[in-house]
């Protein structure tokens, strides 16, 4: 599971009334794409579920899962902070 984690968090936000979830791993970033995951599924939130899947299921960087979640959830407009300046 180390390697899953993100070396950066990222927040989002989502529900109604909105609330905030921190997402620190490929795993927090795959089940939330699945259970969470506000409007359609575009290619960005495929694209983005399989690269979590890539990191769970065959060790790639968690980085990568990191990136495609990201540019996923920029689409929606779902970002809260990425946590960089935590």
């Amino acid at each position: 599971m180390q390697q899953q984690r993100f070396d950066v968090p990222l927040a989002v936000k989502f529900g109604s009334p909105e609330q905030q979830k921190v997402l620190r791993s490929a795993q927090d970033a795959s089940d939330f794409l699945l259970n969470n995951w506000p409007g359609k599924r575009s290619p960005k939130h495929r694209a983005a579920l399989q690269a979590c899947h890539a990191v769970i299921d065959a060790g790639k960087p968690a980085m990568t899962a990191r990136r495609a979640f990201l540019a996923a959830a920029r689409e929606v407009d779902i970002v809260v902070s990425d946590m960089t300046d935590a």
